[in-house]
């Protein structure tokens, strides 16, 4: 029994990957919302599934992270040299690339964290825009709870302070109940200044480039 439920589960996938599957990591890549995809696709696929696979997309290109952006030690490079014995014969040793010290400072990635203030930044939205052209989409993110608020009860207020575009992106992921990490992409910058206006939001903005953790 259990190996024939595993076959039929096996199966389900490879259907579901060779329908659907290719499909939405496309679409997801392209922006598009989960009502979106689904709206475009020509297999049937229930909604659960594709949020699933929409969610895992966006963990495995980056736009998601788990772990708070600069938590992980940057690795140091290596390189291999050539070696010989007394005996002549030749053998490969790694070595760091950099020194010792150099080494050491890129061992320990540390933000300088500081909190946002209007009288001294100005709009947040100007700031976030300038902070995200200075040091890229790709390393600019923001921290996002709405996995713990949906237990809470303060989403529907999230959602009612964004716009039909907006609340469509953020209501069509499977937020899971802990922090989570999102890419500041331009949609994402909007969602946080919209909600940072009316008093909806507290978190963090990572600028890693910069080395800048700013609090909101």
């Amino acid at each position: 029994m259990e190996k024939q439920d595993y076959f039929k589960k096996a199966l389900s996938n490879f259907t579901f990957e060779m329908a659907s599957g290719g499909a939405i990591r496309y679409l997801t890549d392209e922006g598009y919302t989960v009502r979106q995809i689904a709206e475009r696709l020509d297999f049937p696929t229930p909604v659960e599934k594709i949020q699933k696979a929409v969610w895992a997309r966006l963990l495995e290109n980056g736009t998601l992270l788990i772990e708070e952006p600069g938590s992980r030690p940057k690795e140091p490079k290596y390189a291999y040299i050539k070696e010989y014995n007394q005996n002549g014969r030749p053998s490969f040793r790694r070595i760091t690339v950099d020194s010792t010290e150099d080494t050491a400072n890129q061992s320990t990635f540390i933000l300088q964290e500081q909190y946002f203030s209007p009288a001294l930044h100005g709009s947040l939205s100007t700031f976030i825009t300038e902070k995200c052209t200075e040091n890229g989409a790709s390393s600019s993110y923001v921290s996002l709870d709405f996995g713990l608020q949906i237990r809470t009860g303060r989403f529907q207020p999230i959602l009612n302070a964004l716009n039909t575009r907006q609340a469509e992106y953020i209501q069509g992921l499977p937020w899971e109940m802990r922090r989570v990490y999102h890419r500041l992409d331009k949609r994402m910058q909007e969602i946080i200044v919209q909600l940072y206006e009316n008093q909806l939001y507290s978190g963090a903005c990572y600028f890693l480039k910069t080395g800048e953790k700013i609090l909101l």
